[in-house]
């Protein structure tokens, strides 16, 4: 958090008084960051709560919640900056370029140290997985602002500085639109898209002494923790009928094993009671 602090203060600064869109753009851009992060850490640390009478599944969708708000925050920045950039391409503003160049470089070099800092942590946490793409998109940011820059020292085309904004614009949107979206899927209870739910079925079906599998779901509670509940229906001929015990610590071994599914709920059902079930 510290890394995007610096780097928002050094931007806006250099973007005031360089008068250059696409610096304040990065600027606005990792302003948004920091906030970011520090409400993913505020989420994270609530959503360690336990549960309770009331939120029996504990506090863990605030940090999809919070992931939710930080794409709407950026949905709005990036409108704000496509005004500007228009305003500014239809009304040429001169930019200080050799301010430019500097605060760019410098953003290159905080952004690849937060990038470098977050990474072995983002791959268990939507919101960390969330800043992580902040920092890489504020990186890209930071090269199309000194790419600008070079361009106006070269050619004195002040359109360059408009045109990189719109660049980050789209970069910020399209952040948003895989943030949001990872959200409402959570919160839809939607299966986890790395989890092929047909194949769940037959490796549970394919457990001895189940004959079949039905109110099958699979959802995500939070990053990293799924869910899945369904009613099995089994058989018992012969000799070599199983218990319910054998059969439950088959079925969960294989969805921990194949599909790192921890949290299982499994009703057990017999034959005949799916049969009446089905008549009446």
């Amino acid at each position: 958090m510290a890394v995007a602090v610096v780097a928002t203060v050094a931007e806006g600064v250099g973007g005031w008084l360089s008068h250059s869109l696409a610096l304040l753009s990065d600027a606005g851009h990792m302003l948004a960051d920091a906030a970011a992060i520090g409400l993913s850490l505020f989420a994270l640390r609530i959503a360690g709560r336990p549960a309770d009478a009331k939120r029996t599944y504990g506090y863990y969708r605030l940090e999809i919640l919070a992931a939710l708000v930080n794409g709407a925050v950026l949905f709005a920045i990036a409108a704000g900056i496509a005004m500007e950039g228009y305003r500014r391409l239809m009304h040429p503003v001169p930019v200080h370029v050799q301010t430019m160049v500097t605060l760019a470089s410098l953003g290159i070099v905080l952004n690849a140290v937060g990038m470098w800092i977050t990474h072995s942590s983002a791959q268990g946490s939507m919101n960390l997985r969330a800043t992580f793409l902040h920092l890489a998109g504020d990186l890209l940011n930071s090269i199309g602002v000194l790419v600008s820059a070079l361009l106006i020292a070269w050619t004195g085309q002040l359109a360059a500085d408009p045109i990189v904004s719109f660049l980050i614009a789209a970069t910020i949107v399209w952040s948003a639109i895989r943030l949001c979206r990872d959200a409402v899927d959570v919160l839809l209870e939607g299966a986890p898209r790395h989890i092929p739910v047909a194949e769940v079925s037959s490796a549970i079906e394919n457990v001895p002494g189940v004959a079949a599998v039905h109110d099958l779901h699979v959802w995500t509670i939070t990053s990293g923790l799924i869910a899945l509940s369904c009613h099995i229906v089994v058989t018992c001929e012969g000799p070599d009928c199983r218990s319910h015990d054998e059969i439950l610590t088959e079925a969960k071994a294989v969805l921990r094993d194949r599909f790192a599914i921890e949290h299982t709920t499994i009703q057990f059902e017999s034959d005949r009671y799916q049969h009446e079930e089905v008549i009446h």
